[in-house]
């Protein structure tokens, strides 16, 4: 099964991990709550994903990148989110594995570019002033819906919507004391 070019790809490229073919990266969806002035029940909690902008083009992105070798998928996720948005937290659910195609990862060992992305839900408890990527990222929280209509990729969309909001809806009802999701 295994062929020449996955154990090339398994030690060379800076130790990235390939899965049938497909480059396997991880991703996060940053999340934090905000006491909703506009309902003006202090007790109720907006939730707001942070996105970054995408070097590439218009649209926004969540953090992601390449997992490696020598680390847990948790922690390529966490790194990620470190590197790319200066925010650190706890990874507090596995939200599913999306996959995509890219052109910026097209080699020999993954020609049409396909990539599989495990995404995590990251609840923030830290923004960093001074991070890896800050001179050419910019952090903007936005609520569900902003984050969704601003997303660059749709599996990035498919991830906020199928995975990170039904999972919150039903963790932010019964998953804490009170029915208060902090």
């Amino acid at each position: 099964q295994g062929s020449m070019c996955d154990l090339v790809a398994r030690t060379g490229r800076h130790q990235q991990r390939y899965e049938d073919g497909r480059r396997l990266v991880a991703g996060c969806i940053p999340f934090r709550y905000r006491a909703d002035e506009t309902s003006g029940d202090e007790q109720k909690k907006v939730v707001e994903v942070l996105m970054i902008n995408s070097q590439s083009g218009p649209g926004l992105l969540f953090p992601k990148g390449g997992w490696e070798n020598d680390e847990t998928v948790e922690q390529a996720a966490a790194r990620e989110a470190i590197e790319e948005a200066g925010v650190r937290g706890d990874i507090v659910q596995f939200l599913g594995f999306y996959d995509f195609k890219s052109k910026t990862h097209q080699d020999a060992c993954c020609p049409e570019g396909m990539c599989r992305a495990a995404v995590f839900a990251l609840h923030v408890k830290e923004e960093l002033a001074s991070w890896p990527e800050q001179s050419t990222r910019r952090r903007t929280w936005l609520t569900v819906p902003e984050a969704t209509s601003q997303c660059r990729y749709q599996w990035m969309q498919e991830a906020l919507l199928t995975g990170f909001s039904e999972w919150h809806d039903n963790w932010s009802k019964g998953g804490s004391a009170a029915g208060d999701p902090i």
